[in-house]
């Protein structure tokens, strides 16, 4: 290729590894020339072919070694951008049967932490083997840890902001007025006739920063293809938990109910806590949660799930709306992710819209806005109507 020049030579390369080895090694162009690979292009082609030309979970490419694939993955963090090896990584676990071989801890040393491994790892969960289990809890405590600091400052922010805002509510009980703030704020009503103010608006005594002014509750299903959903509400569980106004309660579920709450502090417990996969009872879980609250008006619900009912469907329905009619706010998430639109059941989201009970995905970038939309009780589907957000409806 001595008449090539650089710019031709790295397209025809790169067409060269895109269209693999074998026959892809003839000529390429009408002048004759074959591509002749460099050498880092070379290895790269072969970490490529590796995985790509390998059976599906065989024993081709890779084979069952550990040490070859500890090479393998540590050639593509050598030789693709952090983009790249995510997604080569999650081929992997697909095509050649990983999973099983995550669960060594030389291995879990050599893989990339990025969420669709955590999401791996908790879905191996309880079968991961003793000795292997601190070095998956490193891996998922350096994911957990990035997401928190990617999230923490914006979540305190807009929650912290939301209770500010709502701690002078419009609707005090009697015993709660501010009767000087009430005065002057409506002093344009005086009646002279009758010598007093007419309140149009009432406002209330601020609580203090120290008092819990709004109880939250996450009810996360743990099914399955929910992974990465449980992975983001553990740590929105424990940025929530740290707010004094603030009390937090996480709870899993899937066929049976598990309360992680005492685990808040720490996502890696939390993860550690939950096991993917099994059925799904949504009215056990709401029914569970129904029983956890002690202030209905001061209560926010979200039930983080994609609606597929194992259970009573009519009965969730009547258990959903109950939670509603008491007072207490109720919101379905079909995901917390940023994985774009999940896959749910569409027509429980359409009877829970029908009954007061928004339903849409959120990403994790919008949950702290959704949860000051929530705290200072805005209509939450005019909020997420103002965020491009689809909302399931009534049919």
């Amino acid at each position: 290729m001595t008449d090539t020049n650089p710019e031709d030579r790295d397209r025809l390369s790169r067409w060269r590894m895109v269209l693999g080895g074998h026959e892809a090694d003839g000529i390429l162009r009408d002048g004759g020339e074959s591509i002749v690979l460099s050498a880092d292009d070379a290895r790269r082609d072969g970490v490529l072919e590796a995985l790509y030309d390998a059976p599906n979970k065989g024993p081709g490419g890779l084979g069952a070694s550990s040490p070859r694939v500890a090479r393998w993955l540590g050639d593509i963090r050598g030789y693709f951008p952090s983009s790249v090896v995510q997604v080569m990584q999650a081929d992997a676990m697909d095509r050649l049967g990983l999973r099983q071989l995550l669960l060594e801890p030389e291995m879990l040393r050599t893989v990339q932490p990025d969420l669709s491994l955590v999401s791996t790892l908790i879905g191996l969960g309880r079968v991961i083997p003793e000795h292997s289990r601190e070095t998956a809890r490193t891996v998922v405590r350096q994911v957990t840890r990035e997401l928190e600091e990617r999230l923490r400052a914006r979540t305190v922010q807009a929650v912290s902001g939301a209770l500010n805002r709502a701690a002078r509510t419009r609707r005090p009980r009697h015993r709660d007025i501010d009767w000087n703030r009430t005065i002057a704020a409506n002093l344009k009503n005086y009646q002279p006739d009758y010598r007093t103010v007419v309140p149009e608006r009432l406002v209330g005594y601020a609580r203090s920063s120290n008092e819990v002014q709004r109880e939250i509750i996450l009810c996360i299903d743990q099914s399955g293809s929910m992974a990465e959903s449980v992975v983001y509400s553990s740590v929105f569980g424990a940025v929530l938990s740290s707010l004094r106004s603030v009390r937090t309660r996480l709870v899993v579920f899937d066929t049976e109910v598990v309360d992680l709450t005492e685990d808040l502090e720490d996502p890696v417990d939390v993860l550690f806590g939950v096991q993917l996969g099994g059925g799904t009872d949504i009215n056990r879980a709401l029914a569970y949660c129904q029983g956890q609250i002690t202030q209905p008006t001061d209560t926010i619900l979200v039930l983080i799930s994609d609606l597929y009912e194992g259970g009573i469907a009519e009965e969730m329905l009547r258990r959903a709306a109950a939670i509603v009619g008491s007072g207490a706010t109720l919101i379905a998430l079909l995901a917390l992710s940023d994985s774009g639109h999940p896959s749910f059941d569409a027509n429980h989201a359409a009877a829970l819209a029908g009954i007061g009970v928004p339903a849409f995905a959120c990403t994790p970038d919008l949950f702290p806005e959704l949860m000051a939309a929530a705290i200072e009780r805005r209509d939450v589907s005019e909020w997420a109507a103002t965020h491009d957000i689809a909302t399931s409806h009534a049919t």
